[in-house]
């Protein structure tokens, strides 16, 4: 297996890209069709579980739209041939400056590249140094 093949590293990042600003623009219908449209995607939130697409889009239908323009601190992009990607990224919360974590696994589907799971969590707030 090749890993990080340059070509694909860089399409797997420009769905990353895609991604992104779909979400701070809050654009669901580009959301829903960058996951994959099946029962078996799954997608783990700050507070929720969702399993299959259809769960995932209601939930975005649903979401509060605050604060969700964000810096991205670091990211990581890995692929595995030229099927298989995962995005690994913190980030910060541009108005309230929270902190999280994303991860998400991309697959090369007849349709594109689509997230099949993902996974985000919020950093607690680091003590100040004394």
């Amino acid at each position: 297996m090749e890993v990080n093949l340059p070509e694909i590293v860089a399409e797997v990042r420009a769905q990353f890209e895609r991604y992104e600003a779909a979400f701070v623009a809050n654009d669901i219908e580009a959301l829903d069709a960058l996951f994959w449209n099946d029962p078996l995607t799954v997608r783990y939130g700050a507070g929720e579980n969702l399993y299959s697409h259809e769960a995932i889009a209601r939930f975005r239908e649903q979401r509060s739209p605050d604060d969700l323009d964000r810096e991205i601190l670091l990211s990581v992009v890995t692929t595995f041939g030229r099927d298989v990607g995962v995005t690994s990224a913190e980030f910060r919360r541009t108005l309230s400056g929270r902190r999280g974590r994303q991860s998400q696994t991309w697959v090369r589907t007849d349709d594109g590249w689509r997230i099949v799971t993902a996974h985000v969590s919020q950093l607690e707030p680091q003590p100040a140094a004394r």
